[in-house]
């Protein structure tokens, strides 16, 4: 089969099957992202981990992830963006298969970071495949594709993976990727043409080794640093420490760059593309605010108002379809009117649909008072990734499409990364706060001689996110007293720092809504130095 080189020569052939194919592993890797969340007391059980180790099978898939984007984005440029998505899905599926037989946390934890690697180089070939079959006219309904199955697929997973849990075992949650990998990887072979930049490429391997320590030691201090209370790790060695170095690195990285003229892993033309520099600026912000909002609905739901794993996953499912139909018709939205003033619309619906939770949304509300709120998000942020990515895009050369796809894609897990992290210590600091005034104001519910230690559990309450068990040798009724006195408290505390957090996402999505008015109409594409 001849080497497709062009847009023109690829999209008279029909690119969406094509697009088609390669979104099957796109959303195999981001449903496994989360679907392994609900799974954590299971995991617990059933291979004797600790909880740190089993928070490490979640969180090495994403550290893995996040570091290689950049290095497998400019890896597609150079072998093929066809041959490095089928490697990716194969190592994906035999890392499933793995993850499934495994008889300990540790071989769970390996496998999930050969998981992460396999992610990571399917992940970028997606997005340089649209930047290569589709001519720019249908490039935003092509990402309103795309967009639909990142806000989709992370939702489903929960619930994909209470329905395992609850009718298998937790091995299936990693043996249904095998028949699906196995099933894209044919298909994928069979009818997707092979694609390149049509320029050939070096490695640039000091650059990868700059990038991948960089970035190694930004990600694992944002992720891990709540887990070390932002302290030592061992021996001299702290979280700030390891962030900082990551940082340094990254600014050495940066300047090699510069330097290495012939082929560098990050392009420096790319940023001379207005569109591309902004696009990766305003992605960066939105993950920030966006991750916030269903990572304190989902523990509202399950701490405050004790819903399973898997009720949570259907009371935010309709937001999850409403973002995949959002994101389908903001594409084509795009397309005819420009990404920016689409973006910009979609952002501030998006924090007026935070306004609405922190209003409707109390420690007694049910689902049903969340219902409005999240309608207005789902369908808002669907209609935000699509214009986003066709923004970010639209200047770029499609030569460079490998190393853009995995920059835009590196800068917005860091993103979310670093949002999980703020405004996690923010939910958490803000809990601590309302927790011990929300028990001081019910301690006299309870027995003189147990205000004290109630008012002291309630506000330690707030490190792990779950209301005090009541102290030894209570009898039944004064226990039982005490357990709701601790639960009322601890779900008004919640909701209180709930509207905190909420409010904050708002101000930063705002912030991002803003910096949306600074793409140009058209970008001009960056030519390789």
């Amino acid at each position: 089969m001849p080497e497709v080189k062009s847009a023109e020569q690829l999209a008279a052939r029909r690119p969406w099957p094509v697009l088609a194919i390669m979104c099957i592993g796109f959303f195999m890797s981001l449903l496994d992202g989360s679907i392994v969340n609900v799974a954590v007391p299971t995991l617990i059980h059933s291979i004797g981990a600790s909880y740190d180790q089993v928070l490490w099978v979640i969180d090495g898939y994403l550290l893995v992830f996040s570091v290689l984007l950049i290095t497998t984005g400019r890896l597609g440029d150079i072998y093929g963006y066809r041959r490095l998505y089928v490697i990716g899905i194969i190592v994906f599926t035999v890392a499933s298969a793995l993850c499934g037989l495994a008889g300990s946390a540790t071989q769970l934890l390996a496998a999930r970071a050969l998981q992460g690697l396999g992610g990571a180089l399917l992940f970028p070939q997606v997005i340089s495949s649209i930047l290569t079959i589709f001519p720019p006219r249908l490039r935003g309904r092509a990402f309103g594709l795309f967009g639909a199955i990142v806000g989709f697929a992370p939702v489903v997973g929960p619930v994909v993976g209470g329905f395992l849990l609850a009718h298998l075992s937790w091995r299936w949650i990693f043996f249904v990727n095998v028949p699906i990998g196995i099933v894209a990887a044919v298909l994928a072979l069979t009818f997707v043409p092979p694609m390149r930049s049509g320029r050939t490429h070096r490695l640039d391997l000091v650059g990868v080794a700059l990038a991948t320590a960089g970035l190694s030691g930004v990600v694992f201090g944002l992720i891990e640093g709540e887990r070390y209370d932002w302290g030592t790790v061992a021996g001299p060695i702290d979280i700030i420490s390891v962030i900082v170095a990551g940082v340094a690195l990254l600014v050495v990285f940066v300047l090699w760059q510069h330097r290495r003229r012939d082929e560098p892993l990050m392009p420096p033309a790319l940023f001379r593309a207005r569109n591309f520099a902004v696009g990766n600026w305003v992605g960066f912000v939105f993950q920030l605010g966006m991750i916030g909002i269903m990572f304190v609905v989902v523990l509202y739901l399950q701490l405050a108002r004790g819903y399973s794993a898997l009720e949570t996953g259907l009371v935010v499912l309709p937001g999850a379809v409403l973002t995949a139909v959002a994101s389908a018709y903001a594409g084509r939205l795009s397309d005819r009117f420009g990404g920016k003033y689409v973006m910009a619309g979609s952002l501030t619906s998006l924090a007026a649909g935070l306004l609405v939770l922190v209003a409707m949304v109390g420690p007694d509300g049910s689902a049903w008072s969340l219902l409005p709120g999240l309608t207005i998000v789902g369908i808002a942020g669907g209609a935000t990734f699509a214009p986003l990515q066709q923004a970010t895009m639209d200047g770029v050369d499609p030569r460079l499409a490998g190393a853009a796809s995995g920059v835009s894609g590196t800068i917005r897990q860091i993103g979310g990364v670093l949002g999980t992290a703020v405004l996690g210590a923010l939910l958490s600091a803000r809990l601590s706060s309302t927790l011990r005034t929300e028990a001081e104001r019910r301690a006299g519910q309870l027995p003189e001689s147990l205000r004290g230690q109630f008012i002291d559990g309630s506000a330690a309450a707030a490190r792990h996110y779950s209301p005090p068990a009541p102290p030894d040798g209570l009898d039944l009724a004064t226990a039982g007293l005490y357990e709701r006195v601790t639960a009322d408290t601890f779900a008004t505390g919640f909701v209180q720092a709930m509207h905190t957090t909420l409010v904050a996402c708002a101000v930063v999505l705002v912030a991002a809504a803003l910096f949306c008015f600074l793409f140009s109409p058209r970008g001009k594409p960056a030519s390789q130095d």
